[in-house]
């Protein structure tokens, strides 16, 4: 195996190579540390706030994408053959500004100015994708930052006035795209990359079989898709996490696709890149989706890694099991399926060997009599945790439920299915009455814990509701309940 053992990107306008990354350092101190970039921010040093906000172009299958990213949970080694682009690059070259910024300054969306850089990272990204955007578009590619000062009003204002001022065909990433896409077509040379830094390692593999090559030798590495769970153990608890095994750049485990009865879907698939095949055949699932944290985390973060992570209130797994996911594991050249709910096994821990890893899911397409229904509930509607999270798959035929899959997530130590419930609905008339004594049974399934989200006696509660309003969602009923809280 040939080996790289320096980091390649471009940084703005530079081609930047680092002979020597740790495990730990992050895009953010590279930027205004190293580079004294300062315009991105550091606000919550957790993915939360969107102040440290850039974009981040990568080849994928050959064609360059940007999205936004938390600069300050996005470890610097993992942008190998990337291209950054900070708040910097985005005046022209007499110093004059760029329309997202004249948007901004025309409708007063800056006051203290300390978020501005964030914001105007997300609204150029959402603005070169959609120049004409809603404002419900405008709000979910914002969700992922703060203001402070709660100057929305006129950031949404700015959001829908920047085509005033500029085109996205004029945009320098627009006239340039080719010429970029070249550049990193040269630092993409296929090498297995291994870098360190005072004894901190990080390798990229150059394959997928050389990732599996890799655990074999290393199989206590710390895996990372998109960080932003193990970001915060450098951020927050200071964790060594060398040597370090990064994924998020092989294409292979990046691909989405309908088959004839499964939707497929490669461990290194993103949030966003996963919605639009998801909701294709469960449209119940869109609303859901973009409730999972904000734009720049559902850019980075991946459904295999928050099924690996195997947090007990992880956004995607219950949904997972109340359609029957399955999951293939890889050792080497071995490889095992089972059902997704078999793989949370108790809190932190879950059915994966050593040099074992996540490889795919597979998600049945859905029945022609099947129910579905996805809800989240936490303090806060948008970029929140989940202090309860439910999904429903239950199956009708001639005014019979015949198959129930119902599962929860912050209820139990693992995201876990309500087999009691599930087992009180099967064989009942489909009626407001069998959900409400399904629902009666949860608690022979759960015994939630308090905490600070949320407390056993609200989760159980919430939990019962939920049946009632999967009822009425499925009468179409003019009732309207709004969980948020």
């Amino acid at each position: 195996m040939t080996t790289r053992s320096n980091i390649r990107f471009v940084l703005n306008d530079r081609d930047i190579t680092l002979d020597s990354v740790g495990a730990s350092d992050t895009l953010l101190d590279f930027l205004r540390i190293d580079r004294r970039l300062t315009g991105t921010k550091e606000g919550c040093a957790e993915g939360d706030c969107g102040a440290c906000t850039v974009l981040v172009g990568r080849l994928q299958d050959g064609v360059l994408r940007y999205e936004p990213v938390n600069a300050c949970i996005r470890l610097l080694a993992s942008l190998d053959a990337c291209h950054v682009v900070s708040v910097e690059h985005l005046s022209g070259p007499d110093g004059r500004l760029h329309p997202v910024q004249l948007a901004m300054v025309e409708h007063h969306g800056s006051q203290c100015g300390f978020c501005t850089p964030g914001f105007v990272m997300s609204l150029y990204a959402l603005w070169m994708g959609n120049p004409d955007p809603s404002e419900t578009e405008i709000e979910t590619a914002l969700q992922g930052n703060l203001c402070r000062c709660t100057g929305y009003e006129p950031i949404i204002k700015a959001a829908r006035a920047v085509t005033v001022h500029g085109s996205p065909a004029d945009d320098a990433l627009t006239l340039e795209r080719d010429a970029m896409t070249a550049r990193l077509s040269h630092l993409r040379d296929g090498m297995r990359v291994d870098t360190s830094k005072d004894g901190s390692r990080c390798i990229l593999p150059a394959s997928v079989d050389d990732l599996a090559d890799v655990l074999q030798e290393m199989p206590n590495a710390t895996i990372i898709a998109g960080a932003t769970d193990v970001g915060l153990w450098v951020t927050k608890f200071l964790r060594d996490i060398s040597p370090v095994v990064f994924l998020g750049h092989l294409d292979a485990l990046k691909k989405v696709e309908r088959r004839d009865d499964t939707i497929h879907i490669g461990a290194g698939v993103s949030y966003t890149d996963s919605r639009a095949v998801m909701v294709a055949d469960y449209p119940h699932l869109g609303s859901f989706w973009d409730r999972i944290a904000g734009w720049q985390i559902r850019s980075m973060g991946t459904i295999g890694g928050n099924i690996a992570n195997g947090s007990p209130i992880g956004d995607t797994p219950p949904v997972l099991i109340a359609l029957g996911a399955t999951i293939t594991l890889r050792k080497g050249a071995a490889r095992r399926s089972l059902p997704i709910e078999a793989f949370f096994i108790d809190y932190g821990k879950q059915d994966r060997g050593e040099g074992e890893f996540l490889e795919s899911i597979s998600v049945p397409r859905p029945k022609a009599d099947a129910r579905h229904a996805a809800y989240k509930i936490s303090k806060r509607r948008d970029e929140d945790i989940s202090s309860v999270c439910a999904a429903f798959n239950v199956t009708v035929e001639d005014g019979v439920i015949t198959s129930a899959r119902i599962a929860f997530g912050g209820m139990a130590a693992t995201p876990k299915r309500a087999t009691h419930a599930e087992t009180a609905l099967v064989g009942a008339e489909w009626s407001e009455a069998a959900l409400l004594k399904a629902a009666a049974a949860l608690g022979d399934d759960f015994a939630p814990l308090t905490d600070w989200r949320a407390s056993a006696e609200y989760r159980l509660l919430v939990s019962k509701n939920l049946f009632r309003k999967f009822w009425r969602d499925q009468q179409d009923s003019d009732v309207a309940v709004q969980l948020t809280a």
